[in-house]
């Protein structure tokens, strides 16, 4: 879903608000996540490893202005090809950015913050479809295989066996569509989503209604990518990559979610369901936390959460603390209308 950049997320509102109106439902046809070529996005995108790295923050808002003003500038603490594994952190951690974002956005407080816990941190910028401005706009399945090269070059460059993911928002799909569709597991350890949409998002109920809509890409194309469409709930892809089972065998899978999340709605379809699977709500563990889908990678309490999941037995979950309501909302939203 959306991720550093939140016009994504008021876009899609106020396009779908404007699809229903303005169109009628009967004898629609659903979109699926083959259907690039409506949105007229193609399926080609390209990805970019990104250096050099820019400096540490604790908000989105300045991160996203940061980078936008700094294109290709890598989250601290990663992309150190010269990195050595230590016997304490032995798999090198790969993150993988949101929707209409890049890695610097999305991961300028949590690379630094694994990187000073001892990991070697690396992050890729993947997904650039054709036409579009920002990463994490391409077809899903393509900016899976584009993962999947980079944590082949992490390997390489470490001479680690495998490797630890993390995924933020559409990020954890593109991972997990790597482990468990292109053979990744193999290569895997554990995979952290973090605001994963594992079952997608009905984004208050308009998303089920411009699926259904014939002619509203029309009026969304300019706001959509192909890859926000395939994380509807109950896309074409999301049911591909859930069936028969959401996780495989010899990959331990952790989500951590909110329950106010401001894109994935129902907020429980953050959680999988396969065997194993260990699905963290920040409320359940820190109940005066109200962090959302936006503020999540830079929420102290799930930056320690995150470090918790990658090595359970050498970290806590971190100290709980008030965050309020809306937390990073309003910078986010200045940042990206201005």
């Amino acid at each position: 879903m959306g991720s550093g950049r939140s016009r994504s997320w008021s876009g899609i509102v106020g396009a779908c608000a404007a699809a229903v109106l303005t169109a009628g439902v009967a004898g629609a046809q659903p979109l699926s996540s083959g259907d690039a070529s409506i949105l007229g996005l193609g399926e080609d995108s390209v990805s970019s490893v990104p250096v050099p790295a820019g400096p540490a923050a604790s908000g989105h808002a300045a991160a996203a202005e940061f980078a936008e003003n700094n294109p290709g500038v890598a989250p601290a603490g990663s992309n150190d090809f010269s990195c050595v594994p230590t016997e304490e952190h032995p798999r090198p951690v790969v993150l993988a950015h949101g929707t209409d974002s890049s890695a610097y956005s999305d991961f300028a407080a949590l690379a630094p913050f694994l990187a000073a816990s001892g990991w070697c941190v690396f992050a890729l910028n993947y997904g650039l479809a054709d036409g579009a401005e920002d990463y994490g706009t391409g077809d899903i399945p393509v900016s899976a295989a584009q993962f999947g090269d980079f944590v082949t070059e992490v390997l390489d460059a470490t001479g680690a066996g495998e490797v630890d993911v993390v995924g933020y928002s559409q990020g954890a799909t593109v991972a997990r569509y790597y482990i468990n569709e292109l053979g990744g597991a193999e290569f895997v350890d554990r995979w952290v989503g973090l605001a994963s949409p594992s079952y997608g998002g009905t984004f208050y109920g308009l998303g089920a209604a411009f699926a259904a809509l014939p002619g509203a890409t029309d009026i969304v194309e300019g706001e959509f990518s192909v890859a926000l469409v395939q994380q509807v709930q109950g896309s074409a892809l999301l049911t591909e990559l859930n069936t028969p089972s959401d996780t495989v065998p010899g990959v331990q899978y952790t989500t951590i979610g909110t329950r106010v999340d401001e894109v994935i709605q129902p907020a429980g379809n953050v959680a999988l369901r396969g065997d194993g699977a260990v699905n963290y709500v920040i409320q359940d563990l820190c109940p005066q936390n109200l962090t959302g889908h936006f503020n999540m990678v830079y929420d102290p309490f799930a930056l320690h959460l995150t470090r918790h999941a990658l090595a359970p037995d050498r970290y806590g979950l971190g100290e709980c603390g008030p965050v309020a309501l809306g937390t990073g909302m309003p910078e986010l939203i200045l940042q990206s209308n201005t």
